[in-house]
């Protein structure tokens, strides 16, 4: 049986034809694709540890070299990968030229990704012409920024190693602890303080909540794209959208998601399901 019949993929084109104000979540799902792991479920665990255990204030505070060998490591990940055509897809709607056609009364699109790997910025810059596409609200932070502990200070930093001293810890075997790595040798400022990465943390309170707020309730269309609807305030986002009389579509490949807010849903890879919703898989092939 085909999973994405006819009918409901010209029914949602239509509602794309008439949206005014388009917004699209995007989950961990999303990245899968470019080998980023979503660290749930059976791919939980960063050596031995609980990896979302590692992903707080107090994982830092208590052991600070673990945790930066942790997100060094997935900082390495990240540089490697590239976007796939779900990100591609996304970033073509955040292009006004590029969404005319799509979605020709909008007046609006807003990329809002839980993801901190940097992949969506990435395909914006690649597949939106001439630097118009709309850079998303990363409101989980980003894997790319730094956070002085002493200062304050939000930098962004590229470098690879983020310090000498993690040179390599990428590269130590799974089955091992972390390497007994000095204070000294994890990221400092220039103030002197040590850094920690610029995501956010469980426990903390994402950016941009008061801009996504306004952003949404507008919104009279939205795309769950890879995400389960279990984190919040995220996971109430399809939810509330669906409340004010807003449609809501959802692109996932473990159950639902979208807080079961979803009119049209289809189970699968998002890289796959989501250009082909759309119409639009000549264009994206073209980008990966």
């Amino acid at each position: 049986m085909d999973t994405m019949p006819p009918s409901e993929v010209a029914s949602f084109r239509a509602a794309l034809k008439s949206a005014k104000h388009i917004v699209a979540l995007a989950g961990a799902g999303l990245s899968a694709a470019s080998g980023i792991g979503t660290f749930r479920g059976a791919g939980g665990l960063w050596r031995q540890y609980d990896a979302l255990s590692l992903a707080t204030p107090e994982a830092f505070a208590e052991n600070p070299s673990r945790v930066w060998q942790f997100y060094h490591a997935r900082r390495e990940t990240a540089r490697a990968a590239v976007p796939n055509a779900g990100h591609l897809e996304l970033a073509l709607l955040s292009s006004p030229t590029q969404r005319a056609s799509l979605a020709p009364s909008s007046k609006s699109f807003t990329l809002i990704t839980q993801n901190v790997d940097g992949l969506s910025p990435r395909a914006v810059s690649t597949a939106a012409p001439n630097g118009e596409g709309e850079p998303p609200l990363e409101m989980h932070g980003s894997l790319w920024r730094t956070i002085c502990t002493s200062c304050h200070t939000v930098s962004p930093n590229t470098d690879s190693p983020i310090s000498p001293g993690l040179a390599g810890t990428e590269h130590h075997p799974l089955t091992e602890r972390e390497l007994p790595l000095p204070r000294s040798a994890l990221p400092h400022c220039a103030c002197g303080g040590l850094l920690r990465p610029g995501v956010v943390w469980f426990g903390e309170t994402p950016p941009h909540l008061e801009n996504i707020d306004g952003i949404l309730r507008r919104c009279d269309l939205c795309l769950a794209v890879g995400t389960s609807s279990t984190v919040y305030p995220a996971a109430g986002f399809a939810g509330g959208v669906r409340s004010r009389g807003g449609r809501v579509a959802v692109f996932n490949l473990e159950g639902e998601g979208g807080g079961g807010a979803a009119e049209w849903f289809w189970g699968g890879r998002a890289e796959e399901t989501l250009p082909r919703a759309l119409g639009v898989e000549e264009e994206v092939g073209g980008l990966v």
